[in-house]
């Protein structure tokens, strides 16, 4: 059997780790070739997690950094000692910057490699992309890449990883805007020291704009815009639990029972999770329902103290978020799907926070008066090697705009936007009503953020890694 992997980043990674794992199986088919398409310098670091500054860190304990699907010891294990050395004081467990875990990336992918040349692949990487697909007689599917190349493969895995940011306000090409901030370090170098900079969007990406220049110690005025103004949620320090009622396996059987889910079933199962640990739920909707209508620095401030708290909601709320809500998104009704996506804003600040060493600096910085939070963004517009900016506070400049909003959930990159139109056109996969690509062929398959169907929380590893699996029993099945 030969497989395609498309794509050389986390979710390739996560793959090629759990093909190496399902050896053994009972329903394996055999062994083959594996080729990797990657045309990308950083080989298995993606994206995110190519050279960059120290200071840019990853975004999630730990545990939620497996690309081991339910091995949440896995990426902790690999850090070792070197863990000591990165410890968040305030969530008391390592963040180490996002250019060390693509180390862990790299061994991952490695290591995996290794495995499966022991067990009789033959495996090659191929430095080039792939820009068409099409069906030929027999099996075989053919991969065409950038350099007039064809390549034949039994399976095909779409791995391309997730999109850029969108250019809302038409920037693109003004002197002063930067469309996409990464890598940190060499947009912080083509920036001039003092003058004021505007960061479009008020998510993660533009936390890790914000935690760059303190880093620098940059010392020009930072102004966060965006249309709702809220700032994403802080972190707790884990608890060390792992949910009982909000898990795959009760959703699962409320839905054989049901014969559907809806959003009531989960709020029963998360109440009963709670009321176990001696807390109300209806607190915590509470917390969360006044998400857009709190002040965000008073939010930051409050959230900061409440590192430590003992309660376990948000906790176990953030966590099957990741683990959990992949899963259930794909059997909810669709009017709940819809009740959700109206409090998009609300929902992926609760579900993907930022760490609690980030937002002791955001704080530093809203004290210091450095840094605002501005909502209502109108408009942003290039006058006389400026942007004139209008929100709810009215008009203001800046000399510097760098766009840190984020991309759509399954939005399609740029650089695969031919691949998949090459598939689809060949009806070998389609484009999802909501985002993203879905297989047309069961010679296809669509592993991490490119994947259709999903909810409208960006994927973590924790879910590519549970793509990932299935996705491997299913390429080892014959």
């Amino acid at each position: 059997m030969d497989i395609a992997i498309v794509g050389g980043g986390p979710a390739a990674v996560g793959l090629l780790d759990a093909l190496a794992a399902t050896e053994g199986n009972a329903a394996v088919g055999g062994t083959g070739t594996i080729t990797v398409f990657e045309p990308s310098p950083h080989l298995w670091r993606g994206r995110p997690y190519g050279p960059d500054l120290d200071a840019v860190l990853v975004n999630t304990p730990p545990a939620l950094m497996s690309v081991r699907a339910g091995d949440f010891g896995h990426f902790a294990a690999w850090l070792g000692e070197r863990g000591a050395d990165h410890i968040d004081p305030l969530l008391g467990q390592p963040l180490v910057p996002r250019a060390l875990y693509g180390e862990y990336l790299v061994h991952s992918a490695e290591k995996a490699v290794a495995a499966l040349g022991e067990q009789g692949w033959l495996l090659r990487v191929v430095a080039a992309r792939v820009t068409d697909a099409v069906a030929r007689s027999g099996t075989h599917l053919v991969l065409r890449t950038d350099d007039g190349q064809e390549y034949e493969a039994g399976r095909v895995a779409l791995c391309v990883g997730g999109g850029t940011p969108p250019d809302l306000y038409g920037l693109a090409g003004s002197p002063g805007f930067t469309a996409d901030p990464y890598p940190l370090a060499t947009t912080l170098d083509r920036m001039s020291t003092g003058e004021d900079v505007a960061i479009i969007g008020s998510g993660l990406t533009a936390v890790d704009v914000v935690v760059a220049l303190a880093a620098h110690r940059y010392p020009g005025r930072i102004t966060l815009l965006s249309r709702s103004g809220v700032l994403p949620y802080v972190w707790q320090r884990p608890a060390g639990l792992r949910p009982t009622h909000v898990t795959v396996e009760r959703v699962a059987g409320l839905h054989r029972a049901q014969g559907h889910l809806a959003l009531d079933d989960l709020v029963g199962l998360l109440r009963t999770e709670l009321a176990e640990a001696g807390e109300d739920f209806d607190e915590l909707a509470a917390q969360f329902r006044s998400t857009r209508t709190d002040n965000p620095v008073q939010r930051l401030r409050q959230q900061i103290t409440e590192v430590d708290d003992p309660r376990i909601g948000r906790r176990v709320v953030q966590e099957t978020a990741h683990t959990v809500g992949p899963y259930a998104w794909r059997l909810l009704r669709e009017p709940d799907r819809a009740w959700l996506r109206r409090h998009l804003r609300t929902v992926t600040s609760v579900a993907s926070p930022m760490v609690p060493v980030n937002g002791a600096v955001l704080m530093r910085l809203l004290d210091s008066g450095q840094l605002t939070v501005s909502s209502g963004l109108d408009a942003i517009e290039p006058v006389n090697g400026r942007f004139r900016v209008r929100d709810a506070d009215g008009r203001s400049t800046a000399h510097t705009v760098i766009n840190a909003v984020n991309p759509h959930a399954q939005a399609v990159p740029g650089a695969a936007s031919h691949l998949v139109r090459s598939l689809t056109g060949a009806g070998l996969a389609a484009l999802h009503p909501s985002g993203g690509v879905v297989p047309a062929d069961p010679r296809v398959h669509v592993v991490g953020g490119v994947a259709g169907g999903g909810s409208f929380i960006t994927s973590s590893i924790a879910g590519v890694a549970a793509q990932a699996f299935r996705t491997a029993v299913a390429l080892r099945t014959p």
